[in-house]
Protein backbone atom coordinates (compact mmCIF):
# COMPACT_ATOMS: atom_id res chain seq x y z
CA UNK A 1 0.00 0.00 0.00
CA UNK A 2 1.45 3.34 -1.05
CA UNK A 3 0.93 6.21 1.38
CA UNK A 4 1.18 9.91 0.52
CA UNK A 5 0.77 12.85 2.85
CA UNK A 6 0.18 15.04 -0.22
CA UNK A 7 -2.31 14.64 -3.06
CA UNK A 8 0.24 13.05 -5.39
CA UNK A 9 2.05 9.75 -5.63
CA UNK A 10 5.58 9.96 -6.95
CA UNK A 11 6.01 7.96 -10.14
CA UNK A 12 2.28 7.30 -10.61
CA UNK A 13 0.61 8.22 -13.91
CA UNK A 14 -2.56 9.19 -12.06
CA UNK A 15 -5.27 7.69 -9.93
CA UNK A 16 -9.01 7.33 -9.45
CA UNK A 17 -10.39 8.29 -6.02
CA UNK A 18 -12.44 5.53 -4.38
CA UNK A 19 -13.55 7.52 -1.36
CA UNK A 20 -12.57 9.28 1.83
CA UNK A 21 -11.58 7.00 4.68
CA UNK A 22 -11.02 7.51 8.40
CA UNK A 23 -9.71 5.35 11.24
CA UNK A 24 -9.02 6.03 14.90
CA UNK A 25 -7.03 4.55 17.76
CA UNK A 26 -8.49 3.22 20.96
CA UNK A 27 -8.99 5.60 23.86
CA UNK A 28 -5.95 6.81 25.79
CA UNK A 29 -5.27 9.47 28.40
CA UNK A 30 -5.16 12.92 26.84
CA UNK A 31 -1.69 14.46 26.95
CA UNK A 32 -0.36 11.74 29.23
CA UNK A 33 2.68 10.66 27.25
CA UNK A 34 3.59 12.62 24.12
CA UNK A 35 6.41 10.14 23.45
CA UNK A 36 3.71 7.61 22.49
CA UNK A 37 2.04 9.91 19.95
CA UNK A 38 4.01 8.22 17.16
CA UNK A 39 2.68 4.82 18.26
CA UNK A 40 -0.91 6.13 18.24
CA UNK A 41 -0.44 7.67 14.79
CA UNK A 42 1.00 4.39 13.50
CA UNK A 43 -1.94 2.44 14.96
CA UNK A 44 -4.41 4.79 13.27
CA UNK A 45 -2.50 4.52 9.98
CA UNK A 46 -2.57 0.72 10.12
CA UNK A 47 -6.36 0.83 10.58
CA UNK A 48 -6.60 3.26 7.66
CA UNK A 49 -4.59 0.88 5.48
CA UNK A 50 -6.96 -1.99 6.36
CA UNK A 51 -9.94 0.15 5.27
CA UNK A 52 -8.21 0.98 1.98
CA UNK A 53 -7.37 -2.69 1.39
CA UNK A 54 -11.03 -3.59 1.96
CA UNK A 55 -11.85 -1.16 -0.88
CA UNK A 56 -9.15 -2.79 -3.05
CA UNK A 57 -7.24 0.49 -3.18
CA UNK A 58 -3.64 0.68 -4.33
CA UNK A 59 -2.76 3.77 -2.31
CA UNK A 60 -3.94 6.40 0.15
CA UNK A 61 -3.37 10.09 -0.61
CA UNK A 62 -3.78 13.18 1.53
CA UNK A 63 -3.10 11.33 4.79
CA UNK A 64 -3.47 13.50 7.87
CA UNK A 65 -3.85 13.09 11.63
CA UNK A 66 -5.95 14.85 14.25
CA UNK A 67 -7.51 14.30 17.67
CA UNK A 68 -10.78 12.60 16.74
CA UNK A 69 -12.64 12.90 20.01
CA UNK A 70 -12.10 13.85 23.61
CA UNK A 71 -14.15 12.54 26.52
CA UNK A 72 -14.17 14.81 29.54
CA UNK A 73 -13.22 13.96 33.08
CA UNK A 74 -16.85 14.09 34.20
CA UNK A 75 -17.68 11.13 31.93
CA UNK A 76 -14.77 8.83 32.71
CA UNK A 77 -12.78 10.21 35.64
CA UNK A 78 -9.85 10.85 33.26
CA UNK A 79 -9.75 12.97 30.13
CA UNK A 80 -9.49 10.54 27.20
CA UNK A 81 -8.85 11.06 23.51
CA UNK A 82 -8.47 9.16 20.25
CA UNK A 83 -6.13 9.96 17.37
CA UNK A 84 -7.60 9.68 13.87
CA UNK A 85 -5.98 9.25 10.48
CA UNK A 86 -7.83 10.36 7.37
CA UNK A 87 -7.14 10.15 3.66
CA UNK A 88 -8.54 9.22 0.27
CA UNK A 89 -8.31 5.63 -0.96
CA UNK A 90 -7.31 5.54 -4.63
CA UNK A 91 -6.83 3.09 -7.48
CA UNK A 92 -3.69 3.77 -9.50
CA UNK A 93 -3.99 4.07 -13.28
CA UNK A 94 -2.24 1.30 -15.15
CA UNK A 95 -0.52 1.67 -18.50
Amino acid sequence: MLISFSDTIEGAQGYTPLGKIKAATGWHAAGADVRREGEWREAALQQLIRHAEDMQADAIVGVGYHVAETVGIEDSGVELQRIAATGVAVKLQRN
